[in-house]
């Protein structure tokens, strides 16, 4: 077949007739195999270039032609150069869809510049085409155009009678506000009118641009005119944003709010104007003016009149969270419109999107840093119930608060303590970050905790028998608070009794990895043995301030050297801690330190581990998959010669084996992706079937490991990123829409965690974000670019994953008891049968939704909804036995089933899977199917 290409492209070069349609076809299969001879593609290339010559204008053939020039480019970088320079050179042969190929060389080799003649380009622009008016303004600045020139052309086609070509040139006019080439006032003034103007036209898209350029070149003339009553004209960009709040598309009104957060002064009358809808008394009649006599700087204030009410009421969960969002930027610039916004921020907290209620939550923390939080008793019942919200982030969000406000009085310091206490109740996997939250309202608030742990001292103290009941998470919650009041900074801070620090290193590993951001185990453990030292304390000490208290006040936190360091009263410890084994001889504090010993030594390994996983990363992107599988082989074998009995341990072991096998999977994948050292043949779906699989792990990760770290966590989503990056760059099995939501939705989340954790994002992390914020993720927003996908994907490099905390993994166990072939469940053709089970699970909460999947065949699945609700309290390990019934028994002597427990994954989009009656989120499967056999009962 080789040889009659060839042959057709020697026709070609000596008939001078351009190839045809199904010839163009037969090339690109010698343009994509690797095995092709240097020789065969320059007379490809020579062949392509003459049919290109020959080809119609706007043909069919000519725009396949370009399509395999641009495809052999990619396929063989030493050629670009040469097609770059063929498609540049001949002037004739510049086009729309010429520039487009040029464009993509380029952009695949930056070494290959494209510039174009202003002339050239303006005569371009003004093609009849609609599609190539609009591909060139879209990219008007890849070709070296003036900029003075570009701002006229764009300008000029916002007039333009076709709506999305006077979207790409707004999007034009907001490109060159950003670059800052253009400072002349009057220019400034220009597009700002134009824009202006734009946001009543009748388009959607027309009106979601303009409002993007009024606020990028509204913020630029604010700034010009700083120094002349900038504060004024600042009150005109406002309102003209705010009267959009009430737009007819939901797109809009969403950049509306956004933008209305970006402006950065603004009066405090118009700020609570847009707070009621009632037209204030001090704005009847009243226009604000800018700084020009145009009519678009004279706008009515009423324009602002309710906006945010009008945000925040929207039936649309995006404009309520953008809403909040620039609530929170504005409540900066004013303590009462922070004051009057918080009233209506706690109404959202009761959302029913999630996305609202952490975005309301992190408004309340803006206001919380700069001091404009004032929450008063009418808030708290909307707030302490975020406490103990269904979802985990959210209860985060609503913790983090609590560490930054300030409380006026004992009683809302109580009603804070109780919240915490509740949260910990219903969701005790929260212990750490809750302990965390005590420890730190404890020493903002020493004397209101100090008045705690006096009511509650009794619950601390040993039972009639003598034991100690710290095993309760209620008193290790007390223990936490009293030993963060010393170390509060407020005067006149009454004592804690000693004893209470001793009852505290019982439970040190509890308290050092819930304040592991504070101090060391080791400082801890010092700390707690000088504060027991105190013994001139007693009981009747809860009055005035001893003298060694600064001691422990000046003691060392968060790494700052103060007056008493771990080393001057290192001398003491080990004295201090064989005194509280003498008299705490009910405390298991050897086994504790132990178990605490093996698991450090358990992460040290899978650290070890995972820095080889790390290493074999280049290996990947050369190409050496065999290579490559090979080392992660060894390392999975060396992770399974390490048995503990540790639960913390358990977790991490579990972990890096599941990790090991997500790289293993993205190896695999990569290598449809990454150059081969030797041609390879795939089977038809191969890709798609790794792609599943890989993604799978993936929700396993996220749903069946508790404590993940905050570094930990966005290393795993950062993998999720490139599993969507890696489905994007296939046209063949790409659900574009879907997947990219999902990316959106992913780095979302991904900026959450480091909003949260203060943790600097990744070039990759950073590289996606911007890429999406070109792309957008809208109907009419999305363009399909799997070139821009392939381009961040080189830019990955697996970091190196660290297991910082104690893991606990989420699993089940599943038996069918005296269930086999020759002792089968009997059964009555057409009705339910049941089918008893013994089901163990193992660090499952309130909050996990689990389902039995009941396989018969690949057509007839039932999934039953396990309520642990009914089963009586949670704990680490949870066993009981379940009748479960299975209703379509079929017609046959005999059958066998398989069933195994899933968890939902509460990060995926509800209906993600579509099963009648069944989860309404993808599946983690906690343990491997079990097979069950059944038998039609014998008659009479």
């Amino acid at each position: 077949m080789e040889q009659e290409i060839l042959h057709k492209c020697e026709q070609t070069l000596s008939l001078s007739k351009p190839l045809s349609l199904q010839t163009l076809a037969s090339v690109r299969s010698l343009i994509i195999n690797p095995n092709t001879s240097n020789s065969t593609l320059s007379l490809i290339l020579e062949t392509l270039t003459c049919s290109l010559q020959l080809s119609l204008p706007d043909s069919i053939t000519r725009h396949h032609t370009l399509k395999l020039l641009t495809d052999l480019s990619f396929h063989q970088p030493h050629l670009s150069p040469f097609i770059f320079d063929s498609l540049r050179s001949d002037d004739s042969l510049l086009s729309a869809d010429s520039l487009a190929a040029l464009a993509s060389i380029s952009d695949h080799n930056p070494n290959l510049a494209l510039h174009i003649d202003d002339h050239f380009f303006v005569s371009l622009c003004f093609a009849p085409c609609v599609s190539v008016r609009l591909w060139l303004l879209r990219n008007a600045e890849r070709f070296g155009v003036r900029s003075h020139l570009l701002f006229t052309v764009f300008l000029g086609f916002t007039k333009d009678p076709y709506p999305y070509v006077r979207r790409a040139a707004l999007d034009g006019l907001l490109g060159l506000c950003k670059s800052g080439v253009l400072e002349d006032l009057d220019v400034i003034k220009a597009c700002y009118c134009r824009a202006v103007e734009l946001l009543r036209d009748m388009e959607d898209c027309v009106r979601l641009a303009a409002v993007r350029v009024v606020s990028g070149w509204g913020q630029m003339l604010v700034a010009y005119n700083q120094e002349m009553r900038g504060t004024n004209f600042s009150d005109a960009v406002f309102t003209q944003l705010s009267s959009m709040a009430r737009d007819m598309s939901m797109e809009v009104r969403v950049e509306a709010f956004y933008a209305l957060g970006k402006v950065a002064v603004v009066s405090e009358d118009i700020l609570l104007q847009t707070l009621s809808k009632k037209v204030l008394g001090i704005f009847k009649d009243k226009k604000t003016h800018g700084q020009c006599v145009a009519d678009c700087f004279e706008i009515s204030a009423s324009g602002a009149a309710g906006a945010f009410v009008h945000g925040l009421e929207d039936e649309f969960y995006e404009v309520r969270k953008s809403a909040c969002s620039s609530l929170g930027l504005l409540s900066v610039l004013s303590e009462k419109f922070a004051g009057e916004a918080l009233n209506f921020l706690v109404d959202m907290l009761n959302d029913d999107s999630v996305t609202v209620r952490l975005q309301a939550l992190e408004t309340m923390l803006l206001m919380a840093n700069c001091e404009h939080l004032k929450v008063q008793e009418i808030h708290m019942h909307m707030f302490l119930g975020t406490l103990v919200d269904k979802n985990a982030l959210v209860r985060s969000a609503a913790r983090k608060i609590l560490r930054s406000v300030k409380v006026p009085n004992v009683d809302f310091f109580k009603l804070f303590v109780d919240g915490l206490l509740e949260n910990l109740k219903i969701y005790p996997q929260d212990e750490a970050d809750i302990f965390s939250v005590l420890f730190y309202i404890g020493r903002n608030h020493g004397s209101f905790a100090v008045c705690i742990i006096r009511e509650v001292s009794q619950e601390m103290e040993p039972d009639s028998d003598g034991k100690l009941g710290f095993d309760g998470a209620r008193v290790a919650a007390f223990l936490v608070l009293a030993i963060s009041a010393p170390l509060s900074s407020e005067q006149n801070v009454c004592s804690i009794q000693p004893r209470i620090f001793s009852y505290a290193v019982t439970l040190l590993g509890r308290i050092s990895c819930a304040l592991s951001d504070v101090m060391d185990q080791h400082s801890l453990l010092a700390y707690f043995s000088q504060c027991s030292r105190l013994s001139s304390f007693s009981d009747s000490d809860y009055k005035g301030e001893d003298s060694s208290l600064h001691e422990v006040n000046s003691y060392s936190i968060n790494g700052t050297s103060t007056e008493i360091s771990v080393q001057e009263i290192g001398d003491e410890v080990s004295k201090t801690w064989s005194w509280i084994q003498c008299n705490l001889k009910d405390v298991a504090t050897s086994q504790a330190r132990c178990q605490l010993e093996e698991e450090d030594e358990i992460s040290n390994s899978m650290n070890i581990v995972l820095a080889k996983v790390k290493n074999i990363w280049p290996l990947v992107q050369s190409g050496y998959t065999k290579e490559v599988l090979e080392s992660l082989r060894a390392c999975k074998e060396e992770v399974l010669t390490f048995s503990t009995k540790s639960l913390g341990s358990d977790g991490a072991l579990a972990f890096t084996l599941q990790y090991i096998q997500v790289v293993k999977l993205l190896v695999k994948v990569w290598e449809h992706f990454a150059p081969m050292k030797k041609f390879h043949y795939y089977e038809v779906g191969e890709l798609e079937l790794l792609l599943g699989k890989l993604d799978s792990r993936l929700a396993d990760i996220r749903c069946r490991f508790i404590g993940l770290s905050k570094e930990e966590e966005l290393h795993v989503l950062e993998l999720v990123l490139v599993s969507c990056l890696l489905r994007l760059s296939k046209v063949e099995i790409c659900c574009y829409l879907t997947t990219l939501k999902k990316l959106s939705s992913t780095i979302s989340h991904v900026e959450f965690l480091h909003q949260q954790g203060s943790i600097e994002q990744s070039k990759f992390v950073t590289e996606v974000k911007n890429s999406l914020l070109e792309i957008g993720t809208s109907t009419f927003d999305a363009s399909y670019k799997p070139f821009l996908f392939n381009q961040l994907l080189e830019s990955f490099f697996l970091n190196q994953l660290l297991l910082s905390g104690r893991l606990r993994h989420i699993k089940a166990e599943l038996d069918v008891p005296d269930n086999s072939t020759e002792n089968p469940v009997t059964f009555v053709s057409g009705l339910p049968v049941a089918i008893p089970l013994e089901i163990a699970l193992h660090n499952i909460s309130s909050e996990n939704r689990l389902w039995l999947r009941i396989t018969m065949s690949e057509e007839s699945t039932q999934f039953i909804f396990l309520d642990l609700n009914l089963i009586e309290g949670y704990s680490e390990f949870l066993k009981f036995t379940y009748i479960a019934p299975f209703y379509k028994t079929p017609k046959a002597v005999s059958f066998s089933l398989r069933v195994c427990i899933g968890m939902e994954c509460l990060f995926e989009d509800v209906h993600f899977v579509k099963v009648h009656g069944g989860p309404k989120r993808m599946l983690a499967y906690l343990c491997h199917e079990k097979e069950v056999y059944l038998s039609m009962a014998s008659k009479g």
